[in-house]
């Protein structure tokens, strides 16, 4: 796994990037708010038939940060950056978690980047938060990470290794990125345009979530015109990162369905 930069717009994007032979089309990876590239460690393993890339949004891990306002001003950065990453890998198909999906579906509506299909887990066309967790998000950081760390939120798992890393990459992103993630989702809706996005689109979702359930993928499913619906199971939120392999085998069979 290659570690690469790229600027764009007076600020440097960090992404990792792997190529093991693989000769389907670059996926590119996209983590979910206050995240980095290593919640998609267990998607480097798909190299071998396609390549993969998952980057640092800005202000996270090894990314320069970007003055923006919560809402669309930051999910417009931040499909900057997923451009920017996408032109320099050759990527044209987006893996969106949470946040990420958001700005997956922002980039597919807006942008005029080639795509050949997204993949749109642990999200929804409307992402509204808790108010308590918008507010302690405002006042009480810890409290905010224990909440989404308890209950089948972000992690089906007992695992206290996931859970750790978890937390850390939020303690990482900090309070003030994290909050701008969860109000930009906040403000998020793109019901009313889903018939505009009309590549194949996988809604993969843990069954567990609790942070967008499963219902949410299904209406994605219904609304989109040309979307499927699957699930990973013994899992949440972060489906990915405790399942890989299920994860995984779901991406990889989708892709070499459509992309045939």
């Amino acid at each position: 796994m290659d570690a690469a930069t790229v600027d764009h717009h007076g600020r440097t994007i960090a992404y990792r990037h792997r190529d093991a032979g693989g000769t389907g089309p670059t996926v590119l990876c996209i983590h979910g708010s206050g995240g980095s590239h290593a919640v998609w460690r267990g998607q480097f393993r798909i190299a071998s038939d396609y390549p993969v890339a998952a980057l640092d949004l800005s202000g996270h891990g090894d990314s320069d940060d970007v003055d923006a306002a919560p809402g669309y001003e930051t999910l417009s950065a931040y499909v900057d950056d997923v451009v920017a990453v996408a032109e320099a890998t050759g990527a044209s198909v987006l893996v969106g978690n949470s946040l990420g999906g958001a700005v997956a579906m922002t980039l597919a509506l807006e942008r005029d980047l080639d795509l050949d299909a997204l993949v749109l887990t642990g999200t929804g066309a409307k992402l509204s938060v808790l108010d308590d967790l918008l507010t302690w998000l405002d006042n009480d950081f810890d409290r905010a990470i224990s909440f989404l760390h308890s209950g089948d939120k972000l992690l089906h798992t007992d695992d206290e290794r996931f859970r750790e890393g978890s937390k850390e990459a939020m303690y990482d992103a900090g309070q003030v990125v994290t909050r701008r993630d969860f109000r930009s989702c906040h403000t998020f809706d793109v019901r009313d345009d889903l018939d505009q996005i009309t590549v194949p689109t996988l809604a993969l979702v843990g069954e567990h979530d609790r942070l967008t359930p499963p219902s949410y993928h299904e209406y994605l499913a219904a609304e989109l015109p040309d979307c499927e619906f699957g699930t990973v199971e013994d899992a949440a939120h972060l489906a990915m990162l405790e399942q890989p392999t299920a994860f995984n085998d779901a991406v990889t069979s989708f892709l070499d369905r459509r992309l045939e």
